[in-house]
């Protein structure tokens, strides 16, 4: 499994920036693409999300956690780390920040910056046929399920 300071891996990425208005599920979008290629488990952590925004979301084999204003991501990657014990050392963890890196190699997880692991991403998705390009013509699985959560919410909302 795999861990991601998500809006450390941001700026790493070709075409991503952290000024995009919808960055995380950029970057969600090409890590589907990468699981879908690798059949890799991944958790991705992003920071400052907005008390309604907050809470923890799958996408595919990709499970996003969006963590609540004024805590974040570093502290609940390090928190997770901590409780698997032993498990750890069967985990990667992808950050920028040395601080965590050094917190969950205390735990035995092993460590990847965000700009290796970025580079990473990019050779497995060269190596693809069609270059890791989605099928503008095909929707993936998490264009869909997000099509059907932005239809549930306008229905919910009507309801009230």
């Amino acid at each position: 499994m795999i861990l991601i300071d998500g809006h450390n891996l941001v700026p790493k990425i070709k075409g991503l920036s952290l000024s995009m208005e919808d960055d995380e599920m950029a970057l969600i979008q090409v890590l589907s693409e990468y699981t879908r290629l690798t059949r890799k488990k991944l958790e991705i952590y992003f920071d400052n999300a907005p008390i309604n925004k907050a809470g923890t979301r799958k996408f595919g084999s990709i499970t996003a956690h969006f963590v609540r204003e004024g805590s974040t991501a570093d502290e609940a990657i390090i928190q997770r780390i901590r409780k698997m014990g032993r498990k750890a050392r069967n985990v990667k963890v992808i950050s920028s920040d040395q601080h965590i890196l050094r917190q969950v190699q205390a735990c035995q997880a092993e460590t990847l910056t965000s700009d290796l692991f970025a580079k990473e991403i990019e050779k497995v998705l060269a190596s693809s046929p069609g270059g890791g390009k989605p099928d503008p013509q095909k929707m993936s699985e998490m264009e869909i399920e997000n099509w059907l959560n932005l239809f549930k919410n306008k229905n919910s909302q009507k309801k009230d």
